[in-house]
């Protein structure tokens, strides 16, 4: 009989200690970033002209949003953005430039990651055609040869 109430007095404990812990709660007072477009397509692009695009956003939650990183997923993508705290219904950008270097299709990210529980990253997606810049063949003046030196001769007084 004492190990029945012994068991059944653990087991009562156990249920009490279990029920009074409480989830962490994010429903709604978090900080959640939200953007009008995560995606952007320049069309064509001529080779060698940085191209740019802003990416609106809105912090829609109930706590500041902090951005704490931006990152290209290459060198030729590069991302600018506030480093100051975004107040909740407040709006901003994340500023990405794309260098246009390379001939062809491109297809860029830029991973933003923030302190929002719900959108902790987000990844932003770039795309476009870069397409070489016609050279104007019809205007470029062809070298002219130089002419041989000749040789100059003292004047007589």
């Amino acid at each position: 009989m004492k190990k029945i109430f012994l068991t059944l007095l653990v087991a009562v404990g156990m249920t009490s200690v279990i029920s009074a812990q409480t989830a962490p709660s994010t429903g709604g007072t978090s900080s959640v970033i939200s953007f009008a477009s995560e995606k952007h397509d320049f069309g064509t692009i001529p080779q060698g002209t940085p191209v740019t695009y802003n990416f609106a956003f809105t912090n829609t939650g109930k706590e500041p949003l902090i951005i704490t990183g931006a990152v290209g997923s290459c060198g030729c993508t590069v991302p600018e953005y506030t480093k100051e705290a975004i107040a909740p219904g407040a709006k901003g950008t994340i500023k990405v430039t794309y260098n246009a270097a390379a001939l062809g299709t491109i297809n860029r990210t830029v991973t933003v990651n923030t302190n929002s529980a719900t959108t902790p990253v987000v990844v932003l997606s770039i795309g476009g055609e870069v397409k070489a810049v016609a050279s104007n063949a019809a205007n470029t003046a062809a070298p002219v040869p130089a002419k041989p030196a000749t040789a100059v001769a003292p004047k007589k007084n």
